[in-house]
């Protein structure tokens, strides 16, 4: 098994969650847990210093007291979880598999042509190139109404410039990006055309694992780190010829939007961090520094930085991706997809990264198959009524996404979710990341981090 192969996932079902909780709890000493659940009983630091004696690990007293309060959340999860009845013939999940039981999905990969304007020109001022969409700026590359290298070199000079302030690059690979975009140019001139995304400049989640390029997982333990291996995101962008311009910001080991060098800031409001972890995507997408960018979603990331910046972001279904050399916070929920400026985008790029590589377990085998030209008149889509009635600061814009569908003759079907205790079993995003940094714990190297303290 090779240094980047992930452990295939359990099934998309509940239970997945609840037997990984209760191997969990053997591990930690179920009859512990059970004891302060079931019994009222408070939990003391002491009561953790006793627990380290099992698990093998050593924690100041100053640590065991900012594990307090989330251990003391944890006793209600624990309840509402024993509330599920599971009978005894009702097997665990060996094999994920994100394909719900009795439906069906397209088989046939089709065609896909995405959306071209043959009449398109080059802005006046050439700078506002860098907000151009990629439908857009691959038109004008493959037109050679404008090369590679001028518009590598302009997001070059505007990460030079916005960077700093924004606070969202790792590491520029200037050299790597002339060098690849000077390439783009030489197969198009003699009609070696890849595709949409053949020239395009671009900027990859720093948990991407980049051959000759540090991969720092935004975290100092880690930031001189190099991977000699491309992951299988960067290699497949690599093959559609997009040109890296930069390893963006993440929050430190996919949390939030502080990272190692400072925390990044959403463009729109300096004052205001970008949200994260694909903080540094969002960020460069939305100021213009980057055609496209990569994210990663475990719970939020993608879509979080997105909404905050005022971006496109795509979160895919789970399987769909692989992420084969990508940094793992939690086996059964990290998902990769791009963050752009438009939808289209997003399926543009989505296109060239999606499907199978033999080294994700995980990945499902189906087509992906886009049309621009789809009519959505009598198409039916499905919200969450409860959501969308709550008060909260965007409901002006919500509902003004609902009556855009309505006016494109959609069918809207509101329903709710079913009545069950989903937010118990979040603690599992926990424990898978305790498991992938297992090593940074035991070293006392988790001590370098950034932002420590209580919800770090």
């Amino acid at each position: 098994m090779d240094k980047f192969s992930r452990i295939p996932r359990g099934s998309a079902r509940i239970w997945t969650f609840i037997s990984t909780f209760l191997i969990f709890l053997l591990i930690i000493g179920g009859a512990f847990t059970l004891y302060y659940v079931e019994g009222g009983k408070k939990i003391s630091t002491k009561d953790i210093e006793n627990v380290e004696k099992i698990i093998g690990l050593n924690f100041t007293q100053k640590e065991r007291k900012m594990m307090l309060d989330n251990l003391k959340r944890n006793l209600s999860s624990y309840k509402g979880l024993r509330k599920i009845d599971i009978q005894n013939h009702v097997p665990p999940a060996l094999q994920f598999n994100p394909i719900v039981p009795g439906m069906n999905f397209e088989k046939e990969q089709k065609p896909i042509i995405f959306s071209a304007d043959p009449d398109i020109q080059v802005p006046e001022n050439f700078e506002d190139l860098a907000f151009f969409p990629v439908t857009a700026l691959s038109q004008l590359i493959k037109t050679r109404k404008i090369t590679s290298t001028k518009l590598t070199e302009l997001y070059l000079e505007r990460l030079k410039k916005y960077g700093p302030r924004l606070e969202c690059i790792i590491t520029l690979t200037e050299e790597l990006a002339l060098k690849q975009a000077k390439r783009a140019d030489e197969e198009i001139a003699a009609g070696q055309y890849r595709g949409p995304l053949h020239g395009i400049p671009w900027g990859a989640k720093d948990l991407l694992a980049t051959k000759g390029v540090k991969t720092t997982w935004g975290a100092m333990p880690y930031k001189d780190q190099y991977l000699e291996e491309n992951s299988t995101v960067i290699k497949r962008l690599e093959e559609a010829g997009a040109v890296l311009l930069a390893k963006l910001t993440m929050g430190a080991l996919a949390m939030g939007d502080v990272w190692f060098g400072g925390k990044t800031r959403n463009p729109w409001n300096l004052e205001q961090g970008s949200s994260g972890s694909s903080a540094g995507s969002a960020a460069a997408t939305a100021a213009g520094l980057v055609g496209f960018s990569t994210g990663t979603e475990t719970l939020g990331s993608i879509v979080s930085p997105s909404t905050r910046c005022g971006v496109t972001g795509l979160r895919p279904t789970f399987g769909r991706v692989s992420r084969y050399g990508a940094m793992a916070l939690s086996w059964s929920m990290d998902k990769i997809g791009p963050i752009c400026r438009s939808v289209e985008d997003c399926a543009i790029v989505f296109s060239a990264i999606y499907g199978p590589d033999g080294k994700d377990l995980t990945v499902v085998d189906l087509p992906f198959n886009w049309d621009p030209s789809l009519k959505l008149k009598n198409i039916r889509i499905g919200y969450l009524k409860k959501a969308f009635e709550r008060n909260h600061r965007n409901k002006e814009n919500d509902q003004a996404v609902l009556e855009v569908f309505r006016s494109l003759g959609t069918e809207l079907i509101p329903f709710d979710l079913p009545d069950f205790p989903v937010n118990t079993i979040r603690f599992i995003l926990n424990t898978e990341a305790a498991a992938a940094f297992d090593e940074l714990t035991r070293s006392g190297k988790d001590d370098l981090l950034v932002r420590l303290g209580k919800g770090a």
